[in-house]
């Protein structure tokens, strides 16, 4: 099997698997309580180890069920109010397009989407002039499209946001684990990922981080629980001082133990050798496909990373996502309504999508180039 779908979920190291089994073994046995109890330390690990993933602080890391999950629960801290103004790009997640309009529909809110420059993704320029001319309360993107191989330059706005007062909620759903990040960088007060794509993590776990900026503004989500909060009085409750209160008491302890040794299994890697490596094995799957007749690689940006699509007019969707299956290749496609907006400028209503990790080989590359030359 040659798995290329690790923008969707990529094959977990043992050592996450044997950590999450293990823990299910001892919960069986003991109970569910006692076990917690017993595996404390190793669970605070979590947030140790993610906190150094994104060069903070494990105050500022709280766990999450996904990275939608964790992007719902910044967002609902958020008080907005008719005509606030969120301001977003043509290529942010299609969840968070979806939760963006859906607060427009509540609250009266205004979306507004920064134009692309010539290399595509989002103009800085125009969005730094917007933030100062819009003032924005939110302001909100996608670092890596799911639909595309294109990295938006994320870095380039935090300040402009503090100087301005707006929130700066930043999408790292696809970029976590497949590109160094450090949040004193970016600049953001929200950053959310999954563990189950480029972190090689389980499904059903994500995180959220949440800046100092954040904690000390009061930010709460508008419905804690006693993870979150402490009930001080029969009418009186006191939010956690630290990004717990974006968390719930209830949670699986074997998804956070296997997160966290996802999380230390990709520090131990290296996250700018995986970033080197990812990088590299895209750019070579680019150029492959872009000799094969008739192919047309759509990713663009000046920064591109380890996700790589590709169209061409003889190819039908279903019929090549099954060939690809028989030959042992696990590939995806995006389609138009993930990319509402970048697939009806590059006038493709699907897209194949291949996304290499660094277990991938050179050879395993030029099989599935081969395999499509001949389909």
């Amino acid at each position: 099997m040659i798995h290329l779908n690790n923008a969707g979920a990529a094959l977990p190291p043992a050592i996450v698997t044997e950590t999450m089994l293990r823990y299910l073994q001892t919960e069986a046995q003991m109970g569910g309580y006692e076990t917690a109890d017993q595996h404390q330390s190793a669970a605070a690990d979590f947030y140790a180890a993610t906190a150094t993933l994104l060069h903070t602080q494990p105050r500022n890391i709280a766990f999450a069920g996904s990275a939608t999950d964790a992007y719902a629960r910044a967002l609902c801290a958020i008080p907005f109010k008719s005509g606030d103004i969120i301001l977003t790009t043509n290529h942010d997640y299609v969840s968070n397009q979806i939760a963006f309009m859906a607060i427009r529909k509540r609250y009266g809110v205004e979306i507004h989407r920064c134009p692309d420059c010539p290399a595509g993704g989002f103009d800085p320029e125009i969005m730094l002039e917007r933030i100062r001319t819009l003032r924005p309360l939110v302001v909100a993107v996608t670092h890596v499209p799911t639909n595309s191989g294109l990295v938006q330059p994320v870095e380039r706005l935090g300040t402009a946001c503090r100087e301005n007062g707006a929130w700066y909620l930043v999408d790292a759903c696809q970029s976590a684990g497949q590109i160094d990040l450090d949040v004193s960088k970016i600049g953001c007060d929200f950053l959310t990922a999954t563990m189950r794509k480029y972190l090689r993590g389980p499904r059903g776990a994500g995180f959220l981080f949440a800046s100092d900026r954040v904690l000390e503004a009061g930010l709460e989500m508008p419905v804690a629980d006693m993870f979150g909060a402490n009930w001080t009085g029969p009418d009186t409750y006191e939010m956690r001082p630290d990004a717990g209160r974006f968390e719930f008491w209830e949670k699986s302890y074997a998804l956070l133990l296997g997160s966290a040794a996802a999380v230390r299994y990709a520090l131990q890697m290296g996250m700018p050798w995986i970033e080197s490596r990812v990088t590299e094995l895209a750019a070579r799957l680019r150029s492959e496909l872009s000799d094969l007749p008739g192919v047309q690689v759509l990713d663009r940006g000046e920064r591109r990373c380890g996700i790589v699509t590709a169209h061409a007019p003889q190819w039908q969707m279903q019929a090549l996502l099954q060939y690809l299956k028989e030959n042992g290749v696990n590939a995806r496609a995006s389609t138009l309504a993930v990319a509402q907006i970048d697939f009806r400028e590059k006038q493709v209503e699907w897209a194949l999508r291949l996304s290499p990790h660094y277990y991938n080989t050179e050879a395993e590359l030029t099989r599935v180039v081969e395999l499509l030359r001949q389909y």
